[in-house]
Order: C-alpha cells, then sequence, then structure tokens
C-alpha cells in the first residue's frame, strides 16, 4: 500500500509540476527550427509545459548556451556535428529525438550546371567541423575533387587529393553563405540558411545530397536530460502528424523532409 502511495504521490507531482507551467527554453536558428517548434507551442501549453522558443543566427552559440545550462533544449543541429563539438570542447550533449533532414546542395547564380565550372573557379564551403566536410564529401560526389581515401565527416581543405580545375575552395562562416553566393562561382549551402535566403535545394541546387543522408537533424539537450518528462513531451509533439503535414505543406520541394 505505501508503495502504490508513494507511486501515486510521484505521478501527481510530475503532472503538478506541468500544471503549474514548466517552463522549456529551447535554443534554434530561425528556419525551419524555430518555425517548426512555434507549431507546437499551443500543444505542449495544453500539457502545462511553456516552451520558450529562443532564436540565435549562429548555430555554433547554440551548442555553447545549451552547455552552460542557459537553455534546455537545442534544435539546429545533426547528431555527427554535435558529436565533433563534444569530442573538440569536452560537451556533454546527447540526442534526444530525430525529427527531419535539411540536404545540403551545391548552389551557384553564375553557371547552371555542375560541368561548366571553369578552372580556378571559386567555392565556398562551411568553415565549422563536419560540415566543412558534408560539403567536401558532396562536391566529390558531383565529380568536382577527389578526397583522400578514407577522408569522411571531418575532412578539410588539406584532404583534397584531386581538384583537376584547381577550384579555390573558400571556408566561410555557414551563416554569411547566401550573402557571398553573388561574390563566387558557386556555395555549399547549409538548409537552415538556405530556406530562409529563398533558395530551394531541389529547384535552386546544381548538386544535391541524396535522400539517404545520415544527418538527421535532432533535439540536443546535456546528459542524463534526455529522459525528463518536458524533453519527451517536446519529442512527441515534434514527431506528429501536425508537424509532418506542416513539413510537406511548407517545403514541397523537400527543403525539408521529416525522418519519423
Amino acid at each position: 500500500m505505501k508503495k502504490l502511495i508513494s507511486l501515486a504521490a510521484v505521478a501527481l507531482a510530475a503532472f503538478s509540476s506541468f500544471a503549474a507551467g514548466t517552463v522549456l527554453k529551447v535554443g534554434a536558428t530561425p528556419e525551419p527550427h524555430a518555425k517548426i517548434l512555434n507549431l507546437v507551442k499551443d500543444d505542449l501549453k495544453a500539457e502545462g509545459i511553456d516552451l520558450q522558443v529562443i532564436e540565435f543566427t549562429d548555430y555554433v552559440v547554440l551548442n555553447n548556451v545549451l552547455e552552460s545550462g542557459e537553455i534546455d533544449a537545442n534544435f539546429d543541429q545533426h547528431i555527427p556535428y554535435m558529436e565533433a563539438t563534444n569530442k573538440e570542447k569536452g560537451y556533454h550533449l546527447v540526442n534526444a529525438g530525430g525529427i527531419h533532414i535539411e540536404p545540403f546542395a551545391l548552389y551557384s547564380s553564375k553557371v547552371k550546371n555542375v560541368r561548366d565550372f571553369k578552372k580556378k573557379a571559386t567555392i565556398a564551403v562551411p568553415n565549422d567541423p563536419t560540415n566543412e566536410g558534408r560539403a567536401l564529401l558532396l562536391l566529390q560526389e558531383a565529380g568536382l575533387i577527389a578526397l583522400k581515401k578514407g577522408s569522411g565527416i571531418t575532412a578539410t581543405k588539406k584532404d583534397i587529393l584531386k581538384n583537376p580545375l584547381k577550384l579555390n575552395i573558400r571556408e566561410i562562416d555557414a551563416a554569411t553563405l547566401p550573402r557571398t553566393l553573388p561574390d563566387v562561382d558557386g556555395a555549399v549551402i547549409n538548409g537552415n540558411y538556405a530556406i530562409p535566403a529563398g533558395l530551394s535545394a531541389a529547384k535552386d541546387g546544381l548538386f544535391v545530397e541524396g535522400s539517404s543522408s545520415p544527418y538527421v537533424n535532432i533535439i540536443a539537450v546535456k546528459a542524463g536530460n534526455e529522459n525528463k518528462p518536458e524533453i519527451k513531451a517536446l519529442v512527441k509533439a515534434l514527431q506528429s502528424d501536425k508537424v509532418k503535414d506542416f513539413v510537406k505543406k511548407t517545403y514541397p520541394n523537400g527543403e525539408v523532409v521529416t525522418v519519423f
């Protein structure tokens, strides 16, 4: 009997904390992440969770504030990027749930086909760990370069083995890539920066990552927090038909693809 009473008390306490308005601070880049989060605010409010979406334009900062405890979770990155950050900075971030994929694409305002790049053309890529490697792997898949055997997500310019066109690969802050597009011959741009700039991977991309991309965007939290009721409620709300339908309607050309 005492055990039953104890369990009931725990359940009541959990319910009461939600009913009192549990605050859940989630950092995110504006689109599509913050837009998707805002879609489920009312659903979580009905459960007693006050979802506060805090927008950042620099996704590097998002892991810093998550590790420091300034926010409870973030929604902006894929697993390889999170793991690279953990290794580089000694952070303790984990995946609480996968939501969607944003295909990387090579864009250009000067050529219409990958084969049209001339010798010594300049192609910009993200300068952060994993996303630079991801961009170089895309350029390799497009037939523009060849990387050293075994090169993967951590590849850098130093890993380029063959560069027939002697392309000038410029490492640039990911957030500024869309703005630099007129000044370079091509740029490999992250979906969360391409979409707000009005770029569609399917329509505008010269070369696009395949649908089997392993770079699923996740809800990231500090280790030990992934099983908190409010985090589980957030992931459940995001992995819903409501979000799936919203993504299909809002991004009909495959700029964002849900994985659940």
